[in-house]
């Protein structure tokens, strides 16, 4: 899977009006650099083995299967055909944070990638839904795979602003005893929350055998710390102020930070999830590659 050439920048997205014609173009773009069908970016989980018959697919033939038998055998999946695809996504307060030099907020953003996520899964006329959290369930729109379905999603994210502190682990937790069939689970967040209880969420969900996927979206100044003056620092979610000499903590701060990402990441492999960072400087289309290909390259079990 290839990019497009001209990438998609979040000043290029926050130039046009509407998260409606953002998702469009964003599609658009992503459509652009594909060498194959999208379809191949959302097969749920690996079944069971059938023997070929001419005529099948020969990607999907089973090489360690043929190296154990001598025969050939095909992958089946449990949802090849069509599959239901929840969209979570966090409007907790820390998300409407953009520093200085962003052209779009962590919301913006995040709100970017749902609606073209959601285009991308009713184009191969599959299901979504939405649910919009912060400390709690905000808005849930029902699963539908009706045509109507990508006006509503646009709908109720434009509607929704970034506000509350987040509870992200109590949230999947909800979500997890909530969901009916399984699914497809996408999470769009910065994760700002103790990273053991978001892990403990997310086996919750994979416990319940969801196909998990966790695109985590963070602003360049967030991952960097590039502040050298001594200045007041309002809290994401809190509204505090605390005056910080960022010289003295950047290597604790950066250190802190890491190891809460990398905790996230570690979770999410281990329960054979996909796991996807994404800052508001990356152009969006290829972030939207990288997630799909993300999705399509594992074999989950």
């Amino acid at each position: 899977m290839t990019a497009s050439s001209s990438p998609i920048t979040s000043e290029m997205l926050a130039r046009l009006s509407g998260l409606e014609l953002r998702a469009r173009v964003l599609v658009e773009g992503y459509l652009a650099g594909l060498h194959r069908s999208p379809h191949e970016g959302f097969s749920v989980e690996f079944a069971e083995h059938r023997e070929y018959v001419p005529g099948d697919d020969l990607r999907y033939l089973d090489w360690k299967v043929f190296g154990k038998r001598d025969r050939y055998y095909l992958k089946q999946f449990e949802a090849e055909t069509t599959f239901t695809c929840h969209l979570l996504v966090d409007l907790s307060e820390s998300m409407a944070f953009r520093s200085s030099d962003a052209a779009l907020s962590k919301a913006d953003y995040a709100k970017c990638l749902a609606a073209a996520i959601a285009s991308v899964v009713l184009r191969q006329q599959d299901a979504v839904g939405l649910t919009i959290f912060d400390s709690g369930i905000r808005n849930e729109l029902p699963v539908s795979g009706k045509r109507s379905q990508l006006q509503e999603v646009i709908r109720r994210l434009e509607d929704s602003e970034p506000s509350g502190e987040s509870a992200i682990g109590d949230v999947l937790h909800d979500i997890a005893r909530r969901l009916g069939r399984r699914s497809v689970v996408i999470v769009i967040s910065d994760l700002f929350d103790e990273p053991d209880h978001i892990a403990a969420g997310l086996q919750h969900l994979r416990f319940q055998r969801h196909d998990l996927s966790v695109l985590q979206v963070i602003d360049p100044a967030e991952a960097e710390f590039p502040f050298d003056e001594p200045a007041r620092f309002l809290g994401l979610e809190d509204q505090q102020e605390e005056f910080i000499e960022p010289r003295l903590i950047r290597e604790a701060y950066l250190e802190e930070f890491t190891a809460a990402r990398r905790r996230i990441e570690s979770a999410c492999h281990a329960i054979q999830g996909d796991y996807v960072l994404a800052s508001t400087d990356d152009p969006a289309d290829r972030v939207l590659s990288r997630f799909i290909s993300h999705r399509d390259g594992g074999e989950r079990r």
